[in-house]
């Protein structure tokens, strides 16, 4: 039998994900967190959110993987052994999800279902004005595999939709901006800003008082990529103001987000517990499983990520 897979993660015990992997490979030395055992057997570490430095202990190790479409969580281990390639997840299912997540939320504030709820508890039969979907403009940061999906779909659903990101991107029905120099004008077009950028030394902290200053007043925000994108007191100051009219936040700085934190209670704020787009192994493991094949057969691996720019 090949070396190990060590499956490293504290959300599941990995029993779908030995099923899928020995439904594409034949028997496999499958082994979770609580059940290492000899660490000199694993070549390949199926991670996500790994302890630090422990990845670094699996002295043969050849293959890093991301459980997750992100890589993040694996490049904040600054004991990350060097020279390992590193992967990512390419889901099919679980970028639906994510469309699925901003398409809700977007719909929600644009149809003013928060306010007729609130019409509804004080049994009030009052219709709002409404914007005309033509009128109401979205902006997707961040133009990947899950951005670019989201962005068609709204713009097949006739929102005005445009898409930022750190290179030029062209993309038929879509406006495109790219860099420092396109991010102001991309965030003075934007009614509902949703983020789907991935987490890096770039965008760390991107989102910040000035960003949210330059949407147009009253904008709406989504976030479902990383909490290390957003400012919380810059944001919670734009909501406070107006500047914002409201969020639906599924990602946070620190997770579980922390008992007092003022997203819990705040009227104009969406809480969900970071479930915006679930990995799925059924959907997930043809990839994984194409890039251990490759790597034991000495071949180009795919979905590889740069740890210099993070994906």
């Amino acid at each position: 039998m090949a070396g190990a897979i060590a499956y490293i993660s504290r959300d599941t015990d990995g029993v779908h994900w030995k099923k899928v992997l020995e439904a594409g490979l034949g028997p496999v030395d499958f082994r979770p967190l609580d059940s290492l055992g000899n660490k000199e057997d694993i070549e390949v570490a199926l991670a996500w959110k790994p302890p630090a430095g422990l990845i670094a202990s699996f002295p043969n190790v050849k293959l890093i993987v991301s459980l997750g479409m992100g890589v993040d969580h694996l490049l904040a281990d600054d004991r990350l052994p060097a020279g390992v390639p590193i992967v990512r997840i390419m889901d099919d299912g679980l970028v639906g999800q994510m469309s699925e997540y901003a398409i809700y939320w977007a719909l929600r504030h644009h149809r003013d279902i928060d306010k007729y709820a609130a019409s509804q508890r004080a049994r009030q039969w009052k219709p709002e004005d409404f914007v005309d979907t033509i009128d109401r403009r979205i902006g997707v940061m961040g133009l990947g595999s899950i951005g670019q999906d989201t962005a068609g779909k709204f713009a097949a659903l006739g929102f005005p939709t445009a898409g930022w990101s750190r290179t030029a991107k062209n993309l038929p029905g879509i406006e495109t901006f790219h860099g420092a120099d396109g991010l102001q004008r991309f965030l003075a077009r934007t009614d509902i800003l949703i983020d789907v950028l991935p987490l890096t030394r770039d965008t760390h902290g991107l989102l910040d008082a000035k960003a949210f200053a330059a949407l147009p007043r009253g904008a709406y925000f989504i976030n479902m990529a990383r909490g290390g994108h957003v400012v919380d007191d810059a944001l919670l100051a734009a909501l406070e103001s107006g500047q914002i009219s409201g969020a639906a936040l599924d990602v946070f700085n620190v997770e579980p987000l922390p008992q007092d934190h003022p997203y819990w209670t705040h009227p104009k704020v969406h809480v969900t517990p970071h479930i915006a787009g679930a990995t799925n192994p059924r959907t997930a493991s043809p990839g994984v499983i194409e890039n251990i094949k490759r790597m034991r057969a000495g071949q180009a691996l795919i979905h590889s990520v740069d740890p210099k720019t993070g994906y």
